[in-house]
């Protein structure tokens, strides 16, 4: 292993901030950091050696291959950290426009939204894997809650509830079972796990988030967060249609993202509908802005 490898490895094992999640995700991204970094020749670096050169030299590679700007501000994060860890805060600019990176397009109308086909899911080897694929689609479940998922506790018949040390935020929610499909996953869901969780007892959450890639990479599959938003966009179009049936309307509609109106076009009574969707679509993704649902479902 390269010196800046194997230190930045030792930094991040020195300092576990955040999540599993959050940790897994910032070890990858300076792993390959590190390589790229070699790649552009700087060949015998360590980790205290960061300069702005370097954060410089990696921000007009990723622009070359055109890395979503999402993509560059997630890097950039990890960027940060590892400079604020080894006292060298000052040679990232504060800003990421200072580097020309574009702001992050958060709305727009264009369908993110993703299923996994029986055909797809029967590539995927590891049966805890494709369970968590199936949590995450039937559920509109975040990567982790799906893998951390213990059918025992979170099945309450009626909803699941899903444990703070899950969630993004440490926030516990409940999302209702609606039908039977559901059920039926979580049936299969109680069978895999038993009393555990779908981490198998051989593996700790890191080891197994590793195992959730491979296997998932290997299937063909990706952008799985795309579930959410398929998720999402369903529940609004139940929502809706509950709603106006209740208020005097002949049904609901599909998201704008989905091909339904956009907001401004709804009449004043559709427009209290569109809200109070999203605010219960909101909190069964667990989000705390009823906004943010902007992303899932357009505006």
């Amino acid at each position: 292993m390269r010196d800046l490898n194997y230190e930045l490895k030792q930094l991040m094992k020195r300092n576990r901030d955040g999540s599993h999640a959050t940790q897994a995700n910032r070890h990858r991204m300076l792993q390959q950091v590190a390589n790229q970094l070699h790649e552009l020749g700087y060949k015998k670096m360590h980790a205290s050696d960061l300069k702005g050169r370097h954060v410089q030299a990696l921000v007009e590679r990723w622009t070359r291959e055109e890395i979503a700007p999402a993509s560059i501000k997630n890097r950039m994060s990890a960027l940060r950290w590892w400079a604020e860890k080894v006292g060298r805060s000052s040679v990232i600019a504060r800003e990421n426009a200072h580097y020309g990176i574009p702001d992050r397009t958060y709305v727009t109308n264009k369908s993110k939204a993703q299923t996994v086909s029986e055909e797809a899911l029967s590539k995927v080897k590891d049966p805890f894997v494709a369970m968590s694929l199936e949590l995450q689609s039937a559920f509109g479940l975040r990567r982790e809650e799906a893998i951390k998922f213990v059918p025992s506790y979170a099945d309450k018949g009626d909803l699941i509830c899903l444990k703070a040390s899950w969630t993004k935020g440490g926030r516990e929610r409940e999302i209702p079972i609606r039908n039977a499909k559901q059920r039926e996953v979580l049936d299969r869901a109680h069978k895999l796990a038993g009393r555990g969780s779908l981490i198998p007892q051989s593996r700790t959450y890191i080891q197994h988030l590793k195992v959730y890639e491979r296997h998932t990479a290997n299937a063909g599959l990706s952008k799985m967060h795309g579930l959410r938003h398929e998720y999402a966009q369903t529940r609004y179009q139940e929502i809706t249609d509950e709603l106006a049936k209740e208020r005097g309307l002949s049904s609901g509609w599909s998201a704008p993202a989905a091909g339904g109106p956009e907001k401004k076009k709804l009449s004043a009574l559709q427009k209290s509908i569109d809200l109070d969707a999203r605010a219960k679509v909101s909190l069964e993704l667990g989000h705390e802005r009823t906004q943010i649902t902007s992303v899932y479902l357009g505006s």
